[in-house]
């Protein structure tokens, strides 16, 4: 009884784990994002980039080439923070 009882709060937390990632990716996909360059941590780009085609691959810090998708009007504020891509 005891072990049906941990598997059935296992699912149940699993459900709701599963809920709360598609809401939280909804609410990210409402939102308009805009490309934001020269903000990005080395490995942590968000697409394609100059020398490599995933994301994940950007070798240095603040390259002016590798963006992240940020909420619309956040870029402008993020120092280095750039709308545009700029030559390395």
């Amino acid at each position: 009884m005891k072990k049906d009882a941990l598997i059935g709060t296992a699912l149940t937390g699993l459900v709701a784990l599963g809920a709360l990632a598609l809401a939280t990716q909804a609410t990210a996909q409402d939102q308009e994002m805009e490309k934001c360059y020269g903000v990005v941590k080395a490995g942590k780009n968000d697409c394609a980039g100059p020398g490599h085609t995933c994301q994940g691959q950007a070798r240095t810090d603040a390259s002016p080439q590798e963006y992240l998708l940020v909420p619309a009007g956040t870029c402008e504020r993020l120092v280095n923070g750039s709308t545009t891509a700029k030559a390395g």
